[in-house]
């Protein structure tokens, strides 16, 4: 069970790196258009519109990188007590 517990919370800090990489390549201009940017987007899009849709950007700011970091680190947490009552 802790084996379990273990491989999802590293998948989560993973996400999270993922995400991470994916907010500073849309500050460098022409990388989101590389291989790399465009795998990043494939994988942390989809994650990043759910929020998207419920916060839209504020000028040229978008938060909802912030609220998803957020929302995986309460999901990481809500895992470690979830499994804590199983172990």
């Amino acid at each position: 069970m802790g084996e379990l517990l273990g491989i999802l919370l590293t998948a989560i800090q993973i996400y999270s790196y993922l995400l991470i990489a994916s907010i500073l390549m849309s500050w460098l201009p022409n990388a989101r258009e590389s291989s790399i940017g465009q795998m990043l987007a494939k994988v942390t899009d989809p994650y990043l519109d759910i929020f998207r849709k419920i916060i839209p950007p504020l000028g040229m700011i978008d938060f909802s990188p912030i609220i998803a970091i957020f929302a995986l680190n309460l999901a990481r947490n809500g895992l470690v007590v979830l499994f804590s009552y199983f172990y």
